[in-house]
């Protein structure tokens, strides 16, 4: 301290610390005289303690215009120090970035001069301290004060010059810095580093391309900004890097888009854009080093195809294609579990072309990776089943071709029945509403055959009696109108003549003999008429119910549709076809005479000839006497014509399972009404225990009741009197 006071006059130190910025001026400039006439004489230990006495008396000092003093000092002794500046900038360098964060803004703005000073003597050597120079500039650059933020711009645009011209900056001491900053939310910092980025990015020795997962995330932050010019700014430097790396032979695809992912499914509908058109480049760009990464990034695709901007929606879908047309192996990385989980969750999103495209996928899966996806099949059954539920029909009958793909194994297609029967019976809605589209597009998809035999099979151990009821007549009501299983109606047609009709016929008898009106329907399908006159003769009174009467009205209807053309025409020919007018006749005997099936089934009898068109014509007379001599042959024809024209089949045997099966509908609608019963009594006798209570306890006290005004006596119901 002795020797910078020896070094400088007592009236230069008091000038330095005047408040009057000319006399610190001259001081300044005095000393600037004098550490050159010191740096001439090589006496560099007295240069340290004029350094040393201008930041601890003054740039350290409580008084205000003491550190502007010294400031402005350090500024001025660099000058004089020129060429041999560098050997004492780490004395010089901490006293002057500390005062950027003094209160006094006079103060910050001089120690903003003071460095620019100093920047402008040391030059390269300057890039030694850059981060620590950067850091307070990117405090500086958010000051309160206009003055101090000009002054702050003048020097960083200083800085950049220098940096740009140097050859010993370092990218990678300065990137984790960088890093850090890029969070920060107030625009002037964010307008800082942008400006910094893009000054960095266009020096060619510096990669900053190498280094863009590293602030990218931070990038895409600042294109939701307030500010329209921040924005810009930060879409201007990602459309130059973007550019980079499609010019780029090696690029970190990788990192950035883990990144991109994140930024696909931002409110900011700019930054869902910028990041969906990214990772759109990346698909066709980023080639093997994707692969991992194509479970995330179908999850920030999927969503993006409904969008509610029909530009991000465009992108959103050209990427899905991109992604689904790139066949790649579970060896090359291609996680198959990964992307089935992204389709599944997708299964449940809001959006109709969301749940399509996750099913597309699922699909393409199978279709590519069918070991690997049945391995996960448990993870996504539950899922698809689900999804049968689902308001859009597109969406049911691509679940439906995925469920068909995924059955085309015997195992998985029992499971895939036995499953879609427990959900039947679960979601009575669903069979109601979607029951007949599910049942005919699996006939489609799947052998038709096959799975009305895999259904019937389930049903004919169905323990829920009133669902199996439910769900054969849903069954027999599509078998009889659904175009897709005409060549079904056709096999059962030839039942009493060829062993396949045969054993189609008996393949369905045990479960439709769940519902009388279903085995009714079956036989004049297959036209087992004699056997369906016997079924409609075993019926009791307990089985003719409004359910019944239901099912009836609407067979009654189809008997009138182009299906049962066959059957009408048959009716031409009474005589050869006694048995089906006996079916016919039993059937409208069952039903009650004003109602419309009643009208239409007998205006179709009226006009039964009661002559055959046959050479072997018959009159009114034998007709008639055929039907009475029905009866008594009827035991004789039955064994006759088991061995004739039944094809083998044993109808008596048949008609005692259908019997048996009534049988337990019948014990299961009586438990059941004596349960209800007994719910209705023990109810009934719960009120009437607390009417005796009532009355045992008698008339509430009315002692704390206030009397009752004429007014309130005469008021009408609904008023109210306190």
């Amino acid at each position: 301290m002795a020797d910078a006071l020896s070094a400088i006059p007592a009236a230069v130190l008091r000038n330095l610390s005047d408040k009057l910025y000319e006399k610190r001026k001259n001081a300044a400039l005095e000393v600037e005289g004098i550490v050159k006439q010191l740096t001439a004489a090589g006496d560099h230990d007295k240069i340290t303690a004029v350094i040393n006495l201008l930041t601890h008396e003054y740039t350290y000092s409580p008084q205000a215009n003491h550190r502007k003093g010294g400031l402005i000092g350090l500024a001025a002794a660099t000058v004089g120090l020129s060429a041999e500046a560098a050997q004492h900038l780490e004395q010089i360098l901490p006293p002057v970035i500390n005062s950027f964060s003094d209160q006094d803004s006079r103060v910050r703005y001089y120690a903003c001069e003071a460095l620019y000073n100093i920047a402008k003597v040391v030059r390269g050597e300057f890039i030694f301290h850059f981060n620590k120079i950067f850091d307070a500039l990117c405090k500086l650059s958010a000051d309160s004060d206009p003055n101090v933020q000009s002054a702050a711009h003048l020097l960083d645009r200083l800085v950049k010059d220098i940096v740009t011209e140097s050859d010993q900056f370092s990218i990678e001491e300065f990137i984790p810095l960088l890093r850090e900053r890029m969070n920060v939310l107030n625009p002037y910092v964010r307008q800082f580093l942008v400006g910094w980025i893009t000054v960095l990015d266009s020096v060619p020795d510096i990669d900053m391309l190498g280094f863009l997962p590293d602030f990218l995330d931070g990038l895409f932050n600042m294109l939701s900004d307030s500010s329209h010019e921040i924005r810009q700014q930060a879409d201007s430097a990602l459309s130059e890097f973007l550019q980079e790396i499609k010019n780029s032979p090696s690029v970190d695809y990788g990192r950035m888009a883990e990144i991109l992912v994140q930024r696909a499914a931002s409110p900011d509908e700019f930054t869902r854009w910028t990041a969906i058109t990214w990772i759109n480049e990346f698909v066709k760009l980023g080639g093997d080093q994707l692969v991992p990464y194509y479970a995330d990034i179908l999850g920030a695709i999927l969503p993006c195809i409904a969008d509610k901007e029909e530009k991000i929606r465009v992108v959103a879908r050209e990427t899905n294609e991109e992604l689904r047309a790139i066949k790649a192996a579970p060896a090359e990385g291609f996680d198959v579990g990964a992307i089935l989980d992204i389709a599944r969750r997708q299964l449940s999103n809001e959006h109709e072309a969301t749940r399509i495209e996750s099913l597309h996928w699922i699909s393409t899966l199978l279709n590519r990776h069918r070991q690997e996806v049945l391995s996960f099949l448990n993870d996504i059954f539950d899922t698809l089943l689900k999804s049968l539920s689902d308001p859009s029909d597109q969406v049911v009958l691509l679940v439906l071709e995925v469920h068909a793909a995924i059955a085309k194994d015997q195992h998985n297609f029992r499971q895939l029945v036995i499953f879609l029967v427990q959900k039947f019976r679960t979601d009575h809605a669903l069979l109601e509403r979607r029951g007949a589209l599910i049942i005919r597009r699996l006939c489609v998809l799947l052998d038709a055959e096959r799975v009305y035999r895999e259904l019937s099979k389930i049903l004919e151990g169905e323990a829920d009696l009133d669902f199996a009821s439910t769900m054969v007549q849903a069954l027999n009501l599509i078998l009889l109108t659904s175009s897709e299983l005409s060549d079904l109606r056709d096999l059962l047609k030839q039942s009493l003549i060829n062993a396949a009709g045969k054993d189609f016929f008996l393949s369905l008898y045990t479960s439709w003999s769940h519902s009388s009106m279903a085995i009714i329907s079956l036989c004049l399908l297959a036209q087992a008429y004699q056997h369906a006159s016997s079924v409609i003769q075993s019926l009791t009174e307990e089985d003719i119910n409004v359910r019944f009467l239901v099912q009836l009205d609407k067979l009654i209807h189809l008997l009138e549709t182009p299906i049962f053309a066959y059957l009408r025409l048959q009716l031409l020919e009474p005589g050869r076809y006694i048995w089906l007018l006996k079916s016919l006749y039993g059937l409208l005997m069952l039903l009650p005479q004003q109602s419309a099936a009643f009208k239409i089934l007998r205006t179709r009898l009226k006009t039964v000839p009661s002559y055959s068109f046959n050479k072997e014509s018959r009159n009114p007379s034998t007709l008639s006497q055929d039907f009475n001599n029905i009866n008594m042959n009827e035991e004789e024809d039955s064994s006759h014509n088991m061995n004739m024209s039944n094809n083998g089949i044993n109808f008596a045997s048949w008609l005692q399972r259908f019997q048996q099966k009534q049988h337990q509908h019948r014990l299961h609608s009586k438990t059941q009404a004596r349960s209800f019963s007994r719910n209705i009594s023990i109810s009934s006798k719960e009120v009437k225990e607390v009417e005796k209570a009532e009355e045992v306890r008698g008339p509430t006290p009315e002692l704390n009741r206030p009397p009752v005004s004429r007014s309130s006596r005469k008021s009408g119901p609904g008023q109210l009197h306190l």
